[in-house]
């Protein structure tokens, strides 16, 4: 006799349950329900928002910390770096066009030239090859400098050969000995010169993202601050409705270390911007006019000299001499390079400065047009010494005091800029350190807060 079990209307769940191996249907339902269970649960949620705001701290001091330790970074790189091969790049052109100019006036001596212009030639072409060397030791931009480097540093011996061929000639009174100093001349405005300068701009363009970067403001980790605290306010509300106690003293201290860290961070990053645009304002964009000024009144000294040298052979160089001065005090002798350098200037000294040199290169065009008079009118000797005598009328004269004027004010503002840079990294230091300890007294406030609500269930 064989006996059929029916199960009981309303236990088919309970008879499924006690098979192994059969799952439930409504198990995934269950498992839900248990968890939404769970968290209404107040010790719990309170381990949840425990666990939640100690992430958010750290995250809050490891993206602060990091963002901090990477601007002082680019700082250093600006002050150490980046700056240093700017003032090498300037050094280089400067070097360079003085070597030009200084070799070209001392052909007009004729025979061997005088000894105080052998010697800063000499001294151009040492400080040239150092500062190629500092260069080349650099790292940014390394495929385009090396480029470049290659050209100057292959080009400058060849240049060096070329004036020393010229110079043999000279002394032994051949004609020939000028066609040498026009072919060394040549390559260095069409080669070496123009190597310089676009070295020059690639690490002045290095230094202007460095500084970019360093004086970023840190939004990421300023907005989870904010986020930080939003959380930390939410916290303790919930908190007063569920234990009616209105303070808690771990929640408030957490709080205010994140407000203090999100006003460390910004204020350092506002000061740091603010004197990292004055290293600019002040330092290196001035640099940079009165470089480019300085650069054209050597290059106009070369052209005086050549155009002598050539012996009526030097309208070029005369044409060029014209329009190198008037992109250096304008065609009215009142605007040009050195115009736009006393207008830029925020520093008084360099306003001057700038004055100044607009003022020699003014007497400089007036006592060149006078040489070419002479020059013009059969005077050729009379011509030279008007450049190479040791007059206050010399031209040569008149050109050593433009650009010292123009050297010092680089060398200050230079200096300038440097100051500026170390303030702003100054105003970083210790920053790093303080947003981790602020971060770490969130962290611990958060914890002793919350755990001490936790002991009231246990």
């Amino acid at each position: 006799m064989s006996t059929t079990l029916t199960p009981t209307p309303g236990t088919g769940a309970g008879v499924s349950a006690a098979v192994p191996g059969v799952r439930r249907a409504d198990e995934p339902a269950g498992l839900r329900a248990r968890i939404r269970g769970g968290l209404r649960d107040t010790p719990r949620r309170l381990a949840a928002v425990l666990a939640g705001l100690v992430a958010l701290g750290i995250l809050v001091g490891a993206i602060g910390f990091a963002g901090v330790r990477q601007r002082a970074a680019l700082i250093d790189g600006v002050t150490s770096r980046s700056g240093p091969l700017v003032v090498a790049a300037q050094d280089l052109y400067r070097a360079l066009s003085d070597a030009d100019a200084t070799a070209a006036s001392a052909f007009l001596s004729g025979g061997v030239e005088p000894a105080a212009q052998r010697e800063r030639y000499q001294r151009d072409l040492s400080q040239a090859t150092a500062a190629l060397s500092t260069l080349t030791a650099g790292r940014a931009g390394e495929e385009l400098r090396t480029d470049t480097i290659s050209v100057l540093a292959s080009g400058l011996p060849m240049y060096a050969g070329l004036i020393e061929t010229a110079r043999s000639y000279n002394r032994q009174g051949l004609p020939v000995g000028a066609a040498y100093l026009r072919e060394a001349s040549g390559l260095m405005r069409e080669r070496l010169l123009p190597a310089a300068l676009l070295l020059y701009r690639t690490v002045s363009g290095e230094l202007r993202e460095a500084r970019s970067g360093a004086a970023s403001f840190p939004w990421f980790a300023v907005l989870l601050g904010v986020l930080a605290v939003a959380a930390l306010v939410a916290a303790q509300r919930w908190l007063t409705r569920r234990t009616n106690r209105v303070f808690n003293v771990g929640l408030l201290i957490a709080t205010a270390a994140v407000v203090a860290l999100i006003g460390w961070l910004g204020t350092s990053a506002v000061v740091t911007a603010t004197r990292l645009s004055a290293s600019d304002r002040d330092g290196s964009a001035q640099v940079d006019r009165l470089v480019q000024a300085r650069a054209a009144a050597l290059q106009a000294r070369a052209d005086e000299s050549l155009t002598l040298v050539a012996r009526g052979g030097g309208a070029e160089f005369e044409e060029d001499y014209t329009l190198v001065l008037n992109r250096l005090i304008g065609t009215d002798g009142q605007g040009g390079l050195l115009r736009a350098a006393a207008d830029g200037a925020t520093d008084p000294g360099t306003r001057a400065a700038a004055r100044d040199a607009a003022e020699q290169a003014r007497a400089w065009l007036a006592a060149h047009q006078k040489l070419r008079q002479l020059d013009d009118n059969g005077g050729y000797t009379e011509a030279v010494q008007a450049v190479v005598g040791d007059g206050p009328e010399a031209t040569t004269t008149i050109f050593n005091e433009l650009d010292q004027v123009l050297a010092d004010a680089i060398v200050a503002d230079s200096d300038r800029f440097a100051a500026h840079a170390r303030s702003a990294g100054r105003a970083l230091s210790g920053v790093d350190i303080g947003v981790l300890a602020l971060a770490l007294i969130m962290v611990l406030g958060v914890a002793v807060g919350i755990q001490r609500r936790l002991a009231e269930y246990r």
